[in-house]
Formats: structure tokens, C-alpha cells, sequence
């Protein structure tokens, strides 16, 4: 009991301790930068992979298996983190940082915590330089808009209204009773320039149109 107590005295507690503080940091950063993955996943994953590596070592002479599948199976929840549209899926760095964090926990659970440690500096550099990307507006972000209005919106007002040329529509329709032409977007430009969509919306052409619009 008391060796239960005292951490130093009991390595498999020590080996819980680094890998929980280590995940609940990087996914607490993840939740705060509202991605669809938060910190009690990585935490349980992370544990999780730690706690049957240990188990694995203790129970077969052979723990090579177990630890393969492990690293597998953790390869399929990660697949569910990611975000499918219409023609492009989303989700890449959530499924990779749940697949990278189960294998720090298999690390940490056969004890080498200067290689676990030296991974996860690497991720938080890694994620350190996209939140200044992000900040700068570098790098391409995608958002598929749908746009109501009375009339058919020429390509130069919807540049104006997107603010970029990169969008592809993805469906035109009509309601013949309203007459009201409804179009699906699909944009990708800077974060800044996502952003301001709905003010360019509610501006300049908000008194020229009458209709809606919805921003997933």
C-alpha cells in the first residue's frame, strides 16, 4: 500500500502521471482552439495505450504484437475524427495528433521518457507555428456557403461578395414559386478573409439583394 502511495516508489504510477499531464496540456490547447477533438479524448487514448503497453510487457514474454495493435487500432479512431464534404474531408492533424498520442503512451509505458518527451516538444512546435499562421491569415481555409437571393448573382459581384476567386459551386437551384435562385459554395482563402464574408453580406450588398445565407 504504501509503495502505492509514493510515486518514486512505484514507476507504473509515475508512467500514468507523465502521460495524463502530457495529454490534458495538448488537448486543453486543442479545446481552447475549438477543435472537434478535446482533452478528454487524448487523455484516454494516451492512458489507454500507456496502460496496455504496461500490461503487455508484465503479462507476455512477446509484447511486440499487442503494442502493433495497439498503434493499429488507435488508427481507426482516428479516421472517425475525420471530416468529410462534398469534395474534401477535413480532420487530417486531429485523426494524426490522436494516432501520435497513443504512441506516446506506448513509449512512456515501456518507460523511454526522453524519446516521449522529445515527440512532444516536436508536436508543440509543430502547433506553435500554425497558431502564427493562423494569426498572420497564412494558409488556405475552407468553408462551403449556401447563398439565397431574388436574382441570378453575376461571377463578378460573387467575387466581390467572397472576396476570392478560389470558390467552386457545387449546385444551383431555383424555386419557381419564390423565385428565388439558391447556389452552394465552396471557398477557401485566409481565415481573415472567411471571416468577413457575412459583413460583406450584411454591407454593400445586403441593401442590393433580398435573401439569406449559411456558413458551415
Amino acid at each position: 500500500m504504501n509503495a502505492i502511495m509514493n510515486p518514486s516508489m512505484n514507476p507504473i504510477l509515475i508512467k500514468f502521471a507523465v502521460t495524463f499531464l502530457l495529454a490534458l496540456l495538448f488537448g486543453f490547447e486543442r479545446q481552447r482552439s475549438h477543435k472537434p477533438i478535446g482533452f478528454g479524448t487524448f487523455v484516454f487514448v494516451a492512458i489507454g495505450a500507456c496502460g496496455l503497453t504496461i500490461a503487455a510487457l508484465s503479462l507476455s514474454d512477446e509484447p511486440l504484437p499487442l503494442l502493433g495493435a495497439i498503434v493499429t487500432g488507435i488508427g481507426f479512431l482516428g479516421a472517425g475524427a475525420l471530416i468529410k464534404t462534398t469534395d474534401k474531408i477535413f480532420g487530417f492533424t486531429t485523426a494524426a495528433s490522436i494516432w501520435v498520442f497513443a504512441i506516446i503512451g506506448v513509449i512512456i509505458g515501456l518507460g523511454e521518457y526522453f524519446i516521449a518527451l522529445s515527440i512532444y516538444l516536436l508536436i508543440w512546435f509543430v502547433i506553435v507555428i500554425d497558431n502564427y499562421m493562423e494569426i498572420k491569415g497564412l494558409g488556405s481555409y475552407q468553408k462551403k456557403i449556401t447563398i439565397s437571393a431574388d436574382h441570378v448573382i453575376n461571377k463578378e459581384d460573387l467575387i466581390s461578395i467572397l472576396g476570392t476567386k478560389k470558390y467552386k459551386i457545387l449546385s444551383m437551384e431555383k424555386n419557381t414559386k419564390t423565385n428565388q435562385f439558391s447556389m452552394i459554395l465552396f471557398v477557401a482563402g485566409s481565415k481573415k478573409n472567411i471571416n468577413e464574408i457575412p459583413k460583406r453580406l450584411h454591407g454593400k450588398y445586403g441593401k442590393e439583394w433580398k435573401g439569406s445565407f449559411k456558413i458551415e
